[in-house]
């Protein structure tokens, strides 16, 4: 016999489905409370509430676990490329060699933009912050592409905008990047990977030859595939609840990159570059800054330590670490100040007692920081490379969501304002 629980209101039983899933996590099914009770839940922030049923990421906090289609998301960063693993998100399996080539020759083939947008990036202010840039034109390639908003594309034309956007997205982002330097735009090359390709974009110079550094094309590699999705988290739901009103793949994905731009949700690399520096900026003095993350009648707070979701340990923040280390030895950069005060507030993390009890390790925000800022990316353009890596995961849920024809989301709420009232006109108020 399925399981059910039940719910007794006013001496009525109701019976409410138990869903479980492949993982073994399980739900009270509420989808016909309201018709049965009159009743609607209330849960803040959406923290209890599942929206929807997916396949494509496992994520258990508790025990540290992060796979991709059922692949743990170590062996991927260890043995995959990014346009592998984005092929894995978006289709469902890790593609053949034949399918691989042709997927990442299809990309290649997308990656330069119209012309006409170089016009659009003359249009805004030079203090614009890069994300209202990329969300701007990433809506704008509904305009170029305009067969692209149709509600009942065919599954051709839904490929071609899938191959359009993950080609076109490292152009726009790196021109933001040199349009916000006031450096001239480089122009995309076919013989370059995908993230070769990228940095070769957002670091040449036309007067230069530019040499691709293998060790930083690997952690960029790694970054962008721990990146690629994490479940149902603020710019993923968004991007499902704007595509479930038919909206277009480029229309929904400017929306979660608008919801990635907030400081609680993609910000948090930024604001651990901008913690180091303030360190360094204060004397250097890290023991000052862990006595102060421990006063609870201090303000500070340590950022890139611990995690809302992970309550043991971010099992992304291990394979970066690595990286890191790779990428600061290979630049020459190991020996720097704010490297310095990172390690000590690191080695303080791993070994106090305090942060241990409260499990507080470092996650993949403290260590991404470190790698960006080592690349020369300014920090607002941390969030643009956020955006990057987890544009996979965008496009894989928004083609979920249209695949399982899910109907528009439509929140509830509990109403707390006034009561009915009369209206009083302006000359008796």
């Amino acid at each position: 016999m399925a399981e059910s629980a039940e719910l007794i209101l006013d001496g009525k039983s109701i019976t409410l489905p138990v869903i479980e899933g492949t993982e073994h996590e399980k739900a009270f099914d509420i989808g016909k409370l309201r018709d049965q009770t009159g009743y609607v839940t209330l849960d803040s922030g959406y923290k209890n509430t599942g929206a929807t049923k997916s396949a494509i990421t496992f994520l258990d906090g508790e025990e540290g676990i992060l796979r991709y289609r059922g692949y743990p998301i170590e062996q991927l960063a260890e043995k995959s490329s990014f346009l592998e693993v984005a092929y894995l998100l978006i289709y469902g399996a890790l593609p053949t060699q034949a399918e691989l080539a042709h997927f990442s020759g299809q990309i290649t083939k997308h990656t330069l933009v119209h012309e006409d947008m170089r016009k659009i990036f003359d249009g805004f202010p030079s203090a614009t912050h890069p994300m209202a840039i990329l969300s701007s034109l990433i809506c704008a390639l509904t305009g170029f592409y305009p067969q692209s908003v149709s509600p009942d594309l065919s599954p051709e034309e839904m490929e071609l905008n899938i191959i359009r956007l993950l080609a076109k997205m490292p152009t726009i982002a790196a021109w933001t990047y040199k349009n916000n330097m006031g450096h001239p735009l480089n122009y995309p090359r076919n013989d370059m990977d995908y993230c070769a390709n990228f940095l070769y974009m957002m670091f040449s110079f036309p007067t230069e030859k530019y040499d691709i550094n293998p060790v930083v094309v690997s952690a960029l590699n790694k970054l962008l595939i721990l990146h690629a999705d994490h479940e149902q988290n603020c710019s993923t739901s968004t991007v499902r609840l704007v595509g479930s009103a038919n909206a277009s793949l480029y229309g929904s994905v400017s929306a979660g990159i608008n919801a990635l731009w907030g400081p609680l949700h993609g910000g948090a690399n930024q604001e651990v570059i901008e913690m180091l520096e303030a360190i360094e900026a204060d004397g250097g003095d890290t023991s000052k800054f862990i006595a102060k993350a421990k006063d609870k009648n201090d303000s500070f707070r340590l950022m890139g330590f611990g995690h809302r979701v992970y309550k043991n340990f971010d099992p992304r923040a291990k394979i970066i670490k690595v990286a890191a280390d790779e990428v600061l030895q290979a630049l020459g950069m190991q020996d720097s100040p704010l490297l310095k005060i990172a390690q000590e507030l690191e080695q303080a993390a791993l070994t106090d007692q305090y942060f241990i009890d409260r499990k507080l390790y470092p996650n993949v925000d403290f260590y991404s920081g470190i790698i960006y800022k080592a690349l020369g990316i300014p920090t607002e353009m941390f969030t643009v490379m956020f955006a990057l890596g987890r544009l996979p995961g965008w496009i894989a849920q928004w083609k979920e969501m249209r695949e399982n024809k899910e109907p528009i989301g439509r929140p509830r709420q509990i109403y707390t304002g006034e009561l009915e009232r009369d209206y009083v006109g302006i000359d008796a108020r």
